[in-house]
């Protein structure tokens, strides 16, 4: 985006641009310093506390986020969790009856939500539950305006994690150690759980982090579409608006996040499999 800092601010602030006005703004941010100095004085102001001020509002960019944090983290949390906790039940019943109900629901749920934009989904959703049946109230402002998007958000990883973890478990069918369990008398279902799951669940873990950043676009969607006051919404206001400081803080915010998520699950699968560590 071709744009000077000072002269949008300028002009979001009303002031006269005068010589004396654009040399002022320029010493007070550090724009007269050397690219390499510049940085480092942002990122140490970054690192501080002092992510800038926003343009648009007048206000801390900082003090901005933390506002509205809460919402997108309720948003991409939740929508994550209970993607994980539904692929794990669905993932196993469509590894015990290959090409059954569950496995052809999944596999199809799969390829749905990959091949159809997620705005399009929560228009059709939104009007299906909000408009025909008005089961729920996607704009009253009530935490029942969050149950349609966090649905949303977790269907697309659902469905990619419900078919990493069945296929894991299908591979370990295939091995001597579950002939060995099933001749000792255990069921299936059995020596699935027992010997199937732990891997599986090392294989979907490892693939949330590949889901971490879906999650983050489908979040600005579902914010925007929803009208909920998120980190993602208050990122679009800000580009229309030529926001330099907001738009600087959002991608060290995802990158942030980014690194936060890698670092839990890779925690976690060290748990699961101690050699990984």
């Amino acid at each position: 985006m071709p744009a000077d800092p000072v002269m949008i601010a300028i002009r979001a602030w009303n002031l006269a641009a005068t010589d004396e006005t654009v040399a002022a703004l320029r010493t007070q941010w550090g724009l007269d310093l050397p690219l390499w100095e510049r940085y480092l004085v942002w990122l140490k102001g970054f690192v501080s506390g002092d992510w800038g001020r926003s343009f648009r509002t007048g206000e801390p960019v900082l003090t901005e986020f933390l506002r509205r944090l809460p919402v997108s983290l309720a948003l991409g949390l939740s929508g994550l969790t209970l993607a994980i906790l539904l692929a794990i039940p669905f993932g196993f019943f469509a590894a015990l009856k290959p090409k059954g109900v569950i496995d052809r629901a999944s596999r199809f749920l799969s390829i749905f939500v990959q091949t159809m934009p997620g705005f399009w989904l929560a228009l059709i959703l939104l009007w299906f539950f909000g408009v025909y049946f008005k089961i729920l109230r996607p704009f009253s402002g009530s935490y029942s305006a969050y149950i349609l998007p966090i649905i949303i958000i977790s269907l697309h990883s659902l469905g990619v994690l419900t078919r990493v973890y069945r296929r894991d478990l299908l591979h370990t069918r295939e091995q001597a150690y579950f002939t060995t369990a099933l001749a000792k008398g255990l069921s299936i279902r059995q020596a699935c759980w027992h010997h199937g799951h732990r891997s599986a669940l090392y294989a979907m873990l490892s693939a949330v982090r590949s889901e971490a950043g879906w999650v983050i676009g489908s979040t600005a969607t579902m914010e925007i579409l929803f009208n909920l006051p998120g980190i993602s919404q208050f990122l679009v206001q800000s580009i229309s608006a030529r926001d330099h400081m907001v738009l600087i803080a959002y991608v060290m915010v995802v990158a942030l996040w980014m690194m936060v998520l890698n670092a839990i699950i890779l925690t976690i699968l060290s748990r699961l499999d101690p050699r990984a560590a």
